[in-house]
């Protein structure tokens, strides 16, 4: 199967959906089976009781495509509601990431000043290491990440996009 990866506009769904085994696997068994591309997909328990979950997908497509999505996922039945944060209008998305860097030298000083500049917070360090802790859009994060790989990158791990809709009401 071919994922597909057409030229479109960048979609951040919000879905609500039941706390339950399984639930994940049929959401993203959709976008599979139809050969969609998920580009980032986190997960949070959102009641005090635990009974629902928010799943935010990040995907791309023409509208069409996005339309047929979210009508699919309406359709799953532990999916309470579906939104697609980009069509609603204004909303704020963060990412997180770890980012280690080794260096000496010129190479760490630089990647202390990087930081800086990208007001990365430093949450481990070593003689010959730093993990620094980012947070911001994805552009953010990439641009951080794409500068730090001439400092010395050895790993990262990013947590995905999460995002919620501005304004006083909720989903």
């Amino acid at each position: 199967m071919k994922i597909t990866t057409e030229t479109g506009e960048r979609h951040v769904l919000a879905v609500t959906v039941d706390n339950e085994a399984g639930v994940l696997a049929k959401i993203t068994g959709l976008f599979t089976a139809r050969g969609y591309n998920i580009e980032s997909l986190t997960v949070a328990d959102i009641t005090a009781d635990h009974a629902l979950s928010r799943i935010t997908i990040v995907t791309s497509g023409p509208p069409p495509i996005i339309d047929q999505i979210i009508a699919q996922l309406d359709r799953l039945v532990p999916v309470h509601k579906v939104t697609d944060l980009t069509d609603q209008g204004a909303h704020v998305e963060r990412e997180i990431a770890l980012v280690k860097v080794a260096g000496t030298g010129d190479k760490r000083i630089e990647a202390l000043r990087l930081a800086d500049v990208f007001r990365a917070k430093v949450v481990d360090t070593t003689i010959n290491s730093f993990i620094f802790e980012i947070t911001g859009n994805s552009e953010k994060v990439d641009r951080f990440i794409a500068l730090m790989r001439e400092c010395g990158l050895v790993e990262v791990g990013r947590t995905g996009v999460v995002a919620i809709a501005r304004g006083a009401e909720a989903l």
